[in-house]
């Protein structure tokens, strides 16, 4: 059961958790986005255990078989499962919000993997190539590696933004892969949030984030094609769709950016195999500058009452904020989330 405009009072009162009340001075959707840019954030010294982790070759040929960057991260007693943890797009193992979330997930007992997906850096120098919002043939064998790590205790998934989605899409092709999912702000129909960072009042943003894409590809160790580097050099791609038009779709085998925003957005294939998924706990702010609230309105809508799927909306939080008035909202979910689960 999930509410429109609101969150949902019983889940949230089994939870242990308030309602999100967003905190002066962030207030509205872009600031609550933009809160981790603004301001430090407060986090211990990195202690993340390096473990490298073998994948295949991309199918298309355009990046050889490498091996991805993790670090495992313990809490101070005894684990009671791990969660392999996702950052969005342009992100990495290092960005405060993530390391934030890991920081709240090993307070509540668990042990964390926080990835690096192929392109991100640190372990740029590990792999060719970018991610994608399906990228299952480098992100199964990852979940397969985390399972061993988890040594018969749960293991779990939770994704910042684009990170989400990829655990959606890798749910959906291995059902039981994960034990439970958490995801924040992750987009299920990909054309529709490049439309929505295309809109002019997104301008910044969207600027902002082809930069570090582009960045991050042109930084390839292995090199990029002659095709690609005057794609990006020459005439540099100017929206997500077009950067995702000219590298993200063909690098991963779709035929072209509207196959891939198709065949990648999770959105359609949850209403139609949401018997496949774990227990799954979406957040979404209906105040989303990126990410447009419709698709995960149109899922709550779709899905049948008893679905392993919750959608949790909040009246304000931005793409990833929820800073509240006791620290990060969203972060506090998470990890009553996934500890409901294994304290069944």
């Amino acid at each position: 059961m999930t509410v429109r405009g609101g969150d949902h009072p019983q889940l949230l009162q089994r939870l242990g958790l308030p309602s999100f009340q967003q905190r002066w001075p962030w207030i509205g959707g872009d600031l609550q986005t933009l809160r981790d840019t603004l301001r430090e954030v407060d986090l211990p010294h990195e202690q993340g255990v390096p473990i490298e982790i073998p994948v295949p070759a991309l199918p298309s040929g355009a990046a050889d078989a490498g091996a991805l960057l993790a670090l495992l991260d313990q809490p101070q007693g005894e684990s009671k499962g791990l969660v392999l943890l996702l950052h969005g797009l342009g992100g990495s193992s290092s960005r405060e919000g993530l390391r934030r979330m890991g920081v709240a997930l090993q307070v509540a007992g668990f042990a964390v993997l926080r990835l690096n997906l192929r392109g991100a850096d640190p372990g740029r120098h590990l792999a060719g190539g970018t991610y994608a919002a399906r990228c299952n043939s480098d992100l199964l064998p990852v979940i397969a590696r985390a399972r061993t790590l988890a040594a018969g205790r749960p293991l779990l998934g939770a994704g910042i933004s684009l990170g989400g989605t990829m655990l959606l899409n890798a749910c959906l092709a291995l059902p039981g892969v994960l034990d439970g999912l958490f995801c924040a702000s992750s987009p299920l129909d990909l054309a529709a949030c490049s439309a929505s960072i295309e809109r002019p009042r997104n301008r910044i943003y969207q600027r902002w984030l082809l930069k570090r894409l582009v960045r991050q590809t042109l930084a390839d160790p292995f090199g990029v094609s002659r095709e690609e580097e005057v794609t990006l050099q020459a005439t540099p791609p100017r929206s997500i769709r077009a950067f995702d038009s000219a590298l993200t779709a063909p690098r991963w085998g779709f035929a072209n950016v509207e196959a891939y925003y198709r065949e990648a957005s999770p959105l359609q294939h949850l209403v139609t195999a949401c018997d496949a998924m774990p227990p799954t706990l979406l957040l979404q702010a209906l105040d989303d500058p990126w990410v447009p609230a419709s698709s995960a309105m149109h899922l709550s809508e779709a899905l049948p009452l008893e679905a392993p799927i919750r959608l949790l909306f909040t009246r304000h939080g931005g793409h990833n904020g929820f800073h509240g008035r006791g620290g990060c909202w969203g972060d506090q979910l998470a990890a009553a989330w996934l500890s409901a689960i294994t304290d069944r």
